[in-house]
């Protein structure tokens, strides 16, 4: 689906489609950027750099690192110091959106919400009358 829509980076306007979030000037500009960040990262002795150390070392802010991280033109396998954070906890992970904790964390939650559902239906199915003697009076 295309839209019209202001770049978020120059604020003109362009046409925004699934793979094209940027101006055509600016996404010139993080083409320069992405060969600048490669360049850096395929040297030997860089493959180890972090994620601070390559936004340093070549002037590409971690935001736009992180971005090219997330569309998949850096493989973090070949970069084993490289990582992106977790959404809820800020962790650098290297696959999936959470690290182990806030995944174990949020798998808990849903089975504890789990349990108090089937509890709640269990006692909304048993729900007993309950029944009082009185004695006639003679």
């Amino acid at each position: 689906m295309v839209e019209l829509s202001n770049c978020p980076e120059c604020y003109s306007l362009f046409v925004r489609t699934p793979f094209k979030t940027v101006c055509d000037t600016c996404h010139k500009k993080e083409e320069r950027h992405y060969e600048a960040v490669y360049s850096f990262l395929k040297q030997s002795r860089n493959r180890t750099a972090t994620l601070v150390t390559t936004a340093e070392e070549t002037g590409v802010s971690e935001d736009l690192i992180l971005k090219f991280i997330r569309q998949g033109k850096i493989q973090l396998a070949n970069f084993p110091n490289l990582g992106y954070p977790c959404q809820k906890c800020g962790t650098l992970i290297r696959e999936n959106k959470l690290c182990l904790t806030c995944s174990k964390d949020l798998k808990t939650q849903l089975f504890d919400l789990e349990r108090e559902e089937e509890r709640r239906q269990k006692v909304t199915e048993e729900k007993a009358t309950f029944y009082t003697f009185q004695p006639k009076n003679k």
